[in-house]
């Protein structure tokens, strides 16, 4: 059974046994993604960017750090990173964060329903090593610190608005958010590794000036029940992760997004994508690449993920031969793209268009292996609706 399936069924069946504590086993739930044919095809050879795709995809470059976007004035920030698009009348705009310290932030660019590009701009400024983030459904962007008592940023895509410093949501090394609608909560992975998984509630969803900051509590396998519990001080005079006991332990957080009652997020230290089922209230392996039963790992350094409406999970790679692999909905991880010649680098702030049609990303730190040779590519071709 497919493992969404599987946790469909463990949810429409609500028994109290399905969370009994011998599923920390792993009896119950489904195995890891294994590697085998994408939905895709294979890459084919390295295009004018030398990026390899699969047969009827295109790409282009949209940005380059230190240089003019397009034929607007904006110079585009060093080290993208984390990313997010946003609806924009008939067009729409993509957000991406700058991971450097000082001075990181965030950026803006907006295209129009054909994907010219008509404006950019800064969204964000004077802050820390800007890693991920998150969209949040009133279509704003969650911009993380990843440092030592970092802050949460609520940015303004359009640029109109001032970016607004989220105190309540912890200070801990942030890396990535995901807003959950149904539970009116935004769920936190931290860039560490004995780092913890969090959700945020807000006292007033929309509104995240106030609210309460939880941490996992979870045994010490890979599968099974999880509860959550009050972290006491989110302002990190003691670091969060160490305030309540029997806190999961997380090996380096990265991305993390959320679809149909499931977070996903991964931690790069052990190469694993996990999924935590928000209305069962479990968690299990979706990918781990120790577990792969058969020939090399396609995925490895897992870092940012994002999804499209058919299921599918893309994670781009930190490292690894960056890749961005994709993981289908029947439990099969395959390479999707390659960047060749860029090896000192790492793929980062993969986000869809809103038709679905364009995949955004960035190589951080291009062929020269430095934050200001940065890369921002569009994808276009026929993703899976």
């Amino acid at each position: 059974m497919e493992r969404r399936s599987l946790l469909r069924a463990a949810v429409l069946g609500g028994t109290s046994a399905a969370l009994g504590g011998t599923l920390w086993r792993g009896a119950a739930y489904a195995a890891p993604a294994q590697p085998g044919t994408g939905p895709y095809g294979p890459l084919g050879s390295p295009d004018a960017n030398g990026i390899r795709l699969p047969s009827g995809f295109t790409s282009r470059v949209i940005a380059r750090s230190g240089q003019r976007v397009g034929t607007t004035s904006y110079t585009w920030h060093n080290a993208p990173d984390g990313g997010a698009c946003y609806a924009d009348g008939t067009g729409w705009i993509y957000v991406s964060n700058s991971e450097i310290n000082p001075s990181g932030g965030a950026s803006a660019v907006r295209f129009s329903s054909t994907g010219a590009i008509t404006g950019a701009y800064r969204i964000l400024s004077s802050t820390r090593q800007n890693c991920a983030g998150g969209k949040t459904p009133w279509n704003t962007w969650l911009s993380c610190e990843e440092v030592d008592r970092g802050y949460v940023y609520e940015t303004d895509p359009w640029g109109a608005k001032a970016a607004v410093r989220r105190d309540a949501m912890g200070r801990f090394k942030h890396e990535a958010a995901a807003a959950d609608p149904v539970r009116q909560v935004v769920y936190l992975t931290e860039d560490v590794t004995d780092g913890c998984f969090y959700r945020f509630r807000p006292t007033t969803w929309g509104d995240l000036s106030s609210g309460t900051l939880e941490v996992l509590v979870a045994g010490s396998g890979t599968s099974g029940p999880v509860t959550w519990a009050r972290v006491p001080d989110p302002s990190g005079a003691t670091a969060t992760r160490s305030q309540v006991s029997g806190a999961k332990r997380f090996n380096g957080g990265e991305g993390c997004y959320y679809a149909n009652d499931t977070c996903w997020f991964t931690t790069k230290g052990d190469n694993r994508v996990w999924q935590y089922n928000a209305a069962a209230q479990t968690i299990e392996l979706a990918y781990d690449d120790s577990l792969v039963t058969s020939g090399t790992a396609p995925l490895t350094g897992v870092d940012n993920v994002t999804g499209t409406a058919s299921g599918d999970l893309f994670v781009a790679e930190d490292g690894g031969n960056m890749e961005i692999c994709v993981i289908t909905p029947a439990d099969v991880v395959a390479p999707f793209l390659r960047i060749d010649g860029q090896s000192g680098s790492e793929i980062t702030g993969p986000a869809f268009s809103p038709d679905g049609t364009r995949l955004y990303f960035s190589s951080q730190r291009g062929t020269s292996g430095s934050s200001s040779g940065g890369i921002t590519y569009e994808v276009k071709g026929p993703f899976r609706a």
